[in-house]
């Protein structure tokens, strides 16, 4: 199983690797989300009287970091009973970190369901331009490095150039891939690689689909059919129905996740881009608005910048 336990770490490698890994995360987390990170100048607050001016200007760095509306409410309706006219201190920055880490955080959801036969399968799903293919192959290597096999289903056959960035991906990480021509039915290729993988015993099937914006209702339902085909194939599956979204598109990456959830059910997010924006407290309004668990994040370009999402390691780099 994909998890990222701290406990475990420290447990089967001792202490000081664990906290060698604990620094590494935190380190890419930091500069990742440096730009929303600005928006918490928390220096700025200390001696100062938490009155409604202090809430107020509390709120608005909330709201721009895109942590929405009802998050934000609670947040400062809690600040606002604890803190009332008295002065901001480190009690303060630490009572603020612990709401934001509540609001993100759901034990054990962040890990990939795993099937009880393989393969797992992974559906991914999303907009063009949000870091979707790159994901795959990211999680892709990240799998192999685990010593899994990986199976990778180029399923969008809409885009040209699709299924040829996919196999340069694949070829990277040593999975193996099965494309169809160009313009071929979606949901046939999938059926195809759900035969290859259950064919070579591979221990994760993951099936690319085609960029679609969430208003296009023609492929909605095409990625409608290429869920079902996978469940016939393969009982249980999709076991994950992974959403990517672009976390500098702010509040609007819920309205996404809105109506790809109602249309394919979907387990999970991937929220990318990170580091582009100042808008990373939309983490927690992924989380609290769709109450779906975000899985992994995109803090940068390299490889060992997709990382499993961690609720305190994101607020921590937002205070750092």
């Amino acid at each position: 199983m994909l998890e990222w336990d701290v406990g475990t770490i420290g447990r089967e490698q001792g202490d000081g690797r664990a906290d060698m890994a604990i620094k590494g995360i935190l380190e890419r987390f930091k500069k990742g989300l440096a730009r929303t990170a600005q928006l918490f100048n928390v220096r700025s607050w200390f001696g100062r009287k938490v009155d409604q001016a202090f809430l107020d200007e509390l709120e608005g760095r909330l709201i721009q970091a895109d942590v929405g509306v009802a998050a934000t409410g609670r947040i400062i309706d809690s600040v606002r009973e604890a803190f009332a006219e008295k002065t901001a201190d480190e009690n303060l920055v630490a009572f603020v970190k612990a709401q934001l880490k509540e609001l993100l955080s759901e034990p054990g959801a962040e890990s990939l369901a795993v099937a009880a036969k393989k393969p797992s399968v992974y559906l991914i799903a999303g907009v063009n331009g949000s870091g979707k293919t790159t994901s795959i192959a990211k999680l892709a290597q990240r799998l192999r490095d685990e010593g899994k096999s990986v199976c990778l289903a180029a399923c969008d056959t809409f885009r040209a150039a699709a299924a040829d960035q996919l196999s340069i991906w694949a070829g990277r990480a040593g999975c193996e891939i099965v494309c169809g021509a160009p313009g071929a039915d979606p949901a046939s290729v999938a059926h195809d690689a759900c035969q290859r993988a259950l064919a070579r015993g591979s221990d994760v099937l993951i099936v690319d689909t085609a960029g679609r914006l969430h208003t296009q209702t023609h492929l909605m339902r095409e990625l409608e059919k290429i869920v079902g085909v996978v469940r016939r194939q393969i009982p249980g599956a999709p076991h994950e129905v992974l959403l990517v979204l672009d976390g500098t598109n702010g509040q609007n990456a819920i309205r996404q996740a809105e109506v790809f959830t109602k249309s394919i059910g979907t387990t999970g997010v991937i929220l990318t881009k990170l580091d582009g924006t100042a808008k990373g407290g939309v983490a927690v309004a992924v989380r609290q608005t769709m109450k779906l668990p975000i899985k992994f994040v995109g803090v940068g370009e390299a490889i060992e910048d997709f990382q499993p999402f961690d609720a305190d390691a994101f607020v921590e780099s937002l205070f750092a």
